[in-house]
């Protein structure tokens, strides 16, 4: 996932690959409708073009490039149509996850969300950007997990793959939506830590709806209106 260090690969493995391509687009270090190809993407990472021609496949069925005739692989454009797509799917499915993490009966790993909250709150005291983003994605996976939803976990994979991207450029861009989500993300921690579902249900939908809107703006700014 996004947490893999951006290094050199020393095997030639396709979903090493591509887990390695896909944190340097979500962090904007290969940008929105760049064109990738294999020769690239190949010496880049120092492998033979088998993998990445798989990493490529698994990039493009999550929807973080897109292939065109004639044309090749491309990283899939952001704009504010595709904003708008992304997170009104989110609300619900979200919403639907944080109320099943609540009544998980797992007491051990909702204990984690102790540390990930303090985590954050040194972060975004650091005005870190970068660092509150990947702890407050370890909430996110943590969430999932403990709702134990394989359905759920499978819709959301691809889509909070693309999710990531806005997210991310919102912390970075924006001061004011990290501590927006801050603030809303403790109090849907202690509700999913008290077995609160329909709280935690809410609260979860109303943040990812306040987030949604506040950066409407400014996607269409960065990226166009798709």
């Amino acid at each position: 996932m996004i947490l893999a260090r951006i290094q050199k690969l020393s095997v030639a493995i396709p979903e090493n690959l591509a887990e390695m391509l896909e944190e340097e687009i979500i962090f904007g270090r290969i940008k929105s409708r760049e064109r990738l190809t294999e020769e690239m993407v190949a010496e880049r990472y120092g492998v033979s073009r088998s993998p990445v021609r798989e990493a490529l496949r698994l990039l493009e069925r999550d929807g973080l490039v897109m292939r065109e005739a004639r044309r090749g692989i491309w990283v899939s454009p952001m704009s504010q149509r595709d904003f708008d797509e992304v997170y009104t799917c989110r609300i619900e499915l979200e919403g639907l996850v944080a109320k099943q993490a609540a009544e998980s009966v797992d007491i051990e790993k909702k204990a984690e969300f102790k540390n990930l909250l303090s985590e954050l709150k040194q972060a975004q005291a650091r005005n870190d950007a970068r660092q509150f983003f990947i702890v407050d994605v370890r909430g996110s996976f943590l969430t999932y997990t403990l709702a134990g939803n394989k359905t759920l976990t499978r819709l959301l994979g691809g889509l909070e793959k693309q999710a990531l991207r806005y997210r991310y450029h919102a912390y970075e861009q924006d001061p004011k939506i990290i501590q927006l989500s801050l603030d809303d993300t403790a109090r849907i921690y202690d509700a999913i830590t008290d077995g609160d579902g329909e709280s935690a249900k809410a609260m979860t939908e109303n943040l990812i709806r306040e987030i949604w809107q506040s950066m409407r703006a400014g996607i269409r700014d960065a990226f166009g209106e798709g």
